[in-house]
Formats: structure tokens, sequence, C-alpha cells
């Protein structure tokens, strides 16, 4: 409804809200094996996942008592592209180390 002439509009106007949401997670977990060796999970967990030494060991200790040790939660994009990754890595120096992502 237009406004008189002259008159200031004292109605009140609302922004719409804007929600950013956050991207779906995955994790990525590490499968134990009877060939890869300990030192090259520990190497994949560092240079791969970003994980201090100390956390690494851990993690590696983990996947060799559990059968599987959980490296980190990302994106689909991300957690898919650091599994191809892995993959690579072991292929390229003789392991079958696997990787495996599962929905968060």
């Amino acid at each position: 409804m237009p406004r008189p002439v002259g008159q200031r509009g004292t109605e009140v106007i609302e922004k719409p809200e804007t929600r950013t949401m956050l991207p779906r997670l995955y994790t990525v977990f590490l499968l134990n094996d009877d060939y890869t060796t300990m030192d090259f999970v520990v190497k994949i967990l560092e240079r791969v996942f970003d994980k201090a030494t100390e956390e690494a060991h851990r993690i590696m200790l983990e996947v060799h008592a559990k059968g599987q040790g959980l490296c980190g939660a990302y994106p689909w994009e991300v957690a898919e592209t650091k599994v191809a990754l892995v993959h690579e890595l072991a292929r390229r120096e003789g392991f079958p180390l696997r990787a495996d992502i599962e929905e968060a």
C-alpha cells in the first residue's frame, strides 16, 4: 500500500536470515593388512593426513590392533582425494594398504 506524500515510513524492514550450511563430513579409515609395514603406515599418516609423529604412531597401532584406524573427517571431495592418494602411494611402494570412507 503506497504511503501518503510527506509521511515517513515507520515500518521495519527485516533482513532475511542467511544460514551457511556446513558440508557433510566423511570419515577416512586405514585398514589393516598382513604386508604393509608399520613404518609405511606412519609415513602415510604424516604426509597424507598431516598427523604429528606421536599421533601417527597411535593410529598405526590402532590399525594393527583393531583392524582399522580413524585418520580424520573431511568433506567428500577431500576424503576421496586422500583415499586415492593413499592407494596410489601404497601401490607405488608395492603395498596393499587400503583406506575406506564412511559417512560421519
